[in-house]
Order: C-alpha cells, then structure tokens, then sequence
C-alpha cells in the first residue's frame, strides 16, 4: 500500500517516524516550502523535511496545493492512501485522489475541539481529559468520519506544551493502528454526527490571538490558571504590569492554584522565594515568569533581582 504523508511540524515527525519503523511504505512527504528565518532570514527546511531527507523519503514543497503540476505529481506517485497530520487544509481534488482516502490526525476527542488550536483551548476551558482522532478527510474541515480515538488524561497543573509533546506519541501509535485497519479492510467508522446526536459535546478551537493572552487581574484564579497552562509555552499569557514607573508585559509561563478563597485587590507578593499573584477569588503561584526585557526564569530567580513594591498589575483599557 503505497502512502503519501503531509506534515510540517515535530508534531508531525513523530507520525511519519512511527510510520517508517513500522515497515509502511511511505512513497514521498508533502511539507510547506522552506521559509527565512532567525536573525540572518536563512531558509530554513520544516522537521518533517528534515526528517525525510535523513531516511531518503521524496520530498514534495508545493506552494498550491491546487496546481496543474501537483496534481500531475500525484498521478504519477499513484498514492493508495494520503496522511496527514499538521498540514494546510487540502483541496477536495487532493483528498479525494487515493483510492483508499485521506485520514487525518486530529489532536482531540472530535467532535469535541474542531478547529486549529484544540489542545490549547482543551485546557484554557479547564478539561480534565483530551486525545487524539484519525477521521477521513471530506469537504468541510474536521467534521470526516472517525476512524479511531485515544483518551490522555490533562492533569491539573499540566501545559499545552506537555499535553503536545504527550499526543505526539499517543498519535504516531494512533496513526500505526489506523494504517493497519485500512491495510486489513476492517476499518469501523462513526459518524461525528451520530456522536453529536448521543449527547458528545461539539466545540470548536480557533486560532489563538494576542487579546487572547491578557490576563486580566481581576478574573477567577481558575480561569487566570488555565489560560497560563493553555498559553504555555507558546504564545505565551502576561499581566500587563508597572514596573519601575513604565507599563510592561509580564509573561507567565507556570502557576499553580494556592486557593480558590480571597478578599484581596489584585497584587504580586513574595514568601519563602515564591512569587503570587492575588486577588478576591484566590491566589495564584507563579512558578515561572518573564518580565518584558529579560529572559524566561523560575520565580526564586526572578525575585533576587527586583523589587516587589514597584511590580503593579495594570488593567487594560
């Protein structure tokens, strides 16, 4: 069975990798084109090329997708089956082209998280639980038929970046599993539709945005958490603050709830080389901040050099 792979990102790589050492015959990766990047504008070559030039897979960097040239690409690479997983949305004439179809992995529990963002968002709304879907591409985007689901458990204090880095691998085995189904014609599918109707919530992730990642002082510790472990490690969630007379961005990075009980206006303390944040609905402990102009750091380094009494949260016009 002959599979043509799209993807870009290491989220990506994991898959294509899980693949290869599965024996799979992965005949070319489809990737974005090289982009400038760094302080010198460099070309730089996305993980997944990268990955497959080191095991001498084909690479395919098409700018559109929808062109007279791909399209004579795929006719001559005659794919059975199309993967993809962290890629653009591909034209119909694309996904439709394989005999056997296109699935795609898809980084929640559909119909749950539709969308471009759905493990931030997972986690910025306070779930307990996320996971990862293979679905069969059609025309309208993450709506496909299911294919297979995977359950990750989301604990309390964890961040977007390790729930990422967590589905990354429960996805690779995810896509293995689904590659054998199709292989062995036993492939069980359900509609999201049928799922929607039995009661599975539908919610939607979309791109996330700088207005966004405001943390306002006067909101729920509970909500102010989630944002920061949903935001974390990119873009990122801040406090605006003042600091030494001027307004500045103040990113926070790790928190943790120290109670969910207050009666105090929002304001930073130190003790025991600890940072928190508090207002009337509770404290928050931030574990790791960075304030505009300096480098990322834990908050017991933080602390040593600066001081508290000149560090104010800020409201937003």
């Amino acid at each position: 069975m002959k599979i043509l792979f799209y993807g870009t990102p290491d989220f990506a790589v994991a898959s294509l990798k899980a693949l290869i050492d599965a024996k799979k015959n992965v005949i070319g990766v489809v990737t974005a084109p090289d982009k400038p990047a760094g302080r010198g504008y460099q070309l730089k070559q996305s993980a997944v090329k990268e990955y497959a030039l080191e095991n001498n897979i084909p690479v395919f960097q098409p700018t559109n997708l929808k062109s007279e040239e791909f399209q004579k690409t795929l006719s001559q690479l005659q794919p059975d089956l199309q993967i993809v997983v962290a890629f653009r949305m591909l034209p119909e004439s694309v996904w439709s082209f394989p005999k056997l179809g296109t699935f795609n992995l898809h980084g929640s529990l559909l119909p749950s998280y539709r969308g471009a963002a759905p493990i931030n968002w997972a986690i910025i709304n306070g779930e307990d639980k996320t996971g990862v879907t293979t679905f069969f591409l059609v025309h309208e985007i993450d709506t496909g038929s299911i294919i297979l689901q995977e359950e990750l458990p989301i604990g309390k204090n964890e961040t977007a970046g390790e729930i990422h880095d967590k589905l990354m691998e429960v996805g690779a085995n995810l896509v293995v599993k689904t590659v054998a189904q199709i292989e062995n014609g036993d492939v069980s599918v359900i509609s999201q539709e049928e799922l929607i109707n039995k009661g599975n919530k539908l919610c939607h992730a979309p791109k996330l945005n700088k207005q966004l990642c405001k943390l306002k002082p006067e909101e729920q510790v509970q909500n102010l958490h989630n944002k920061i472990r949903g935001l974390s490690p990119f873009p990122g969630s801040f406090f605006k603050v003042l600091y030494q007379g001027k307004s500045k961005i103040f990113k926070i990075y790790r928190s943790n709830i120290i109670n969910n009980a207050g009666n105090s206006a929002p304001d930073f303390y130190s003790k025991d080389d600890q940072l928190f944040f508090q207002n009337s609905s509770g404290t928050l402990h931030l574990r790791e901040v960075q304030i505009e102009g300096k480098k990322r750091m834990k908050d017991s380094e933080f602390l040593k050099g600066i001081n508290l009494d000149e560090l104010k949260p800020l409201a937003y016009e």
